[in-house]
């Protein structure tokens, strides 16, 4: 009689990330962001592992150094801002409003003090970040241009003006009292939205800033 091999179901089975390995992960990734935020990139990786709820040992064999952790968080933030602006274009058909609660997800998730560890801790040509990267600004790209065929948006602004308000306007930098500042952040960043409306009161100097020209050094 044949034997009835059993297998490729075992091998699938392994394959697949247990559900408590990735809901340490998602702890990990979520206590960093925190802590980042708190107290600025150096902060000790046991430190992370303590409020995320595990030990020293999960944490690098979900993330082998700094780097690999820094930008996962940093590429995390990317998808959700974009996740925000996404879904709320498919809820209400409304670009600028979709625009409106990018800025202010982008603000609840730290961009500006988490963004520029993206130039002084790893590479900022990995594929991760670069698809992270791409995904957000085709995203606000897509929602700027909608808005002003709609007629909300005011047309001579390009997304790396909204890109550097966002960022002025969500400061301070990680580690310099993030939380004290959050009660002045969303009204300041609503008035920004406001001026970004059509028809436009004034003439802005000067001309829109690209995505290209922020990344020149």
């Amino acid at each position: 009689m044949t034997a009835t091999t059993t297998t490729q179901p075992a091998q699938r089975k392994a394959t697949r990330p247990r559900a408590d390995a990735v809901r340490n992960r998602e702890r990990i990734v979520s206590a960093a962001r925190e802590m980042f935020t708190e107290f600025g990139p150096d902060v000790p990786l046991d430190e992370i592992a303590r409020r995320a709820g595990v030990g020293n040992a999960t944490v690098y064999r979900n993330f082998p150094d700094r780097d690999a952790l820094v930008r996962e968080v940093v590429c995390s933030v990317m998808d959700r801002t974009s996740e925000a602006a996404e879904q709320a274009l498919a809820e209400t058909g409304d670009a600028f409003e979709a625009l409106e609660r990018f800025v202010h997800a982008s603000a609840d998730e730290r961009v500006s003090a988490l963004c520029p560890m993206v130039s002084s801790t790893f590479d900022q040509h990995h594929p991760d970040l670069e698809a992270a990267r791409e995904r957000l600004e085709q995203t606000v790209v897509e929602l700027m241009d909608r808005a002003k065929r709609a007629g909300r948006l005011r047309t001579d602004v390009s997304v790396g003006d909204l890109m550097i308000v966002v960022a002025q306007l969500s400061r301070p930098p990680a580690g310099t009292g993030c939380l004290v500042n959050d009660r002045f952040v969303h009204r300041h960043l609503q008035l920004f939205l406001d001026g970004l409306r059509a028809p436009a009161p004034s003439v802005l100097p000067g001309t829109p800033t690209t995505v290209e020209e922020l990344r020149r050094p």
